[in-house]
């Protein structure tokens, strides 16, 4: 069989690579995955990208950490990163990938847990809000009883739907609901 010439390969190659736009071979480490927040109780809000493909960032993770701290007595505590994948799969879900989440609550000290606990605010003893592995959730525009089955539909952790307060909790620890 006679050999091509080498011209013919290039402009084939250049042919591939402008008719996929560069992207021929990438993989998911181009793909960005962003978060937008709105803190009811602080009024700040967080736009962050906290995974580039397989890599979480560093920096962004500490940025979510600080924004996410108990808000009453100021600490910070590492969060689950499999939190922030399940907040983006369940606005995915949901059909609005670039939704700005309303934080109802996010990380609780064990002392702020208590006292919630023991003046009525429907806390459990052991909530995962301690571990940073959990968060109390609005979407605008979306009902709340479409983020619980969203939520739930997604199969992924705990998921507590509050009617009367209008807030739906997700967390990334066993499967249940409330």
């Amino acid at each position: 069989m006679a050999q091509r010439p080498r011209w013919i390969l290039l402009l084939l190659t250049a042919l591939l690579l402008a008719l996929t736009d560069g992207t021929a071979g990438s993989t998911a480490v181009d793909t960005a995955y962003r978060l937008r927040f709105f803190h009811t109780h602080t009024r700040q809000r967080l736009d962050v990208v906290y995974r580039h493909g397989d890599d979480y960032d560093p920096k962004a993770q500490v940025q979510i950490n600080e924004y996410l701290r108990d808000y009453r007595t100021g600490d910070i505590h590492e969060y689950d990163p499999r939190l922030f994948d399940l907040l983006h799969d369940l606005l995915v879900s949901l059909g609005h990938p670039g939704a700005e989440i309303d934080v109802v609550c996010g990380y609780r000290t064990p002392r702020t847990n208590e006292y919630l606990r023991t003046h009525g605010h429907g806390v459990a003893r052991h909530s995962l809000h301690m571990q940073a592995m959990a968060i109390d959730i609005r979407v605008p525009g979306v009902s709340t009883s479409e983020l619980r089955d969203a939520a739930l539909r997604l199969h992924r952790g705990g998921v507590g739907y509050y009617a009367k307060s209008a807030f739906v909790h997700v967390d990334v620890g066993r499967v249940r609901r409330w």
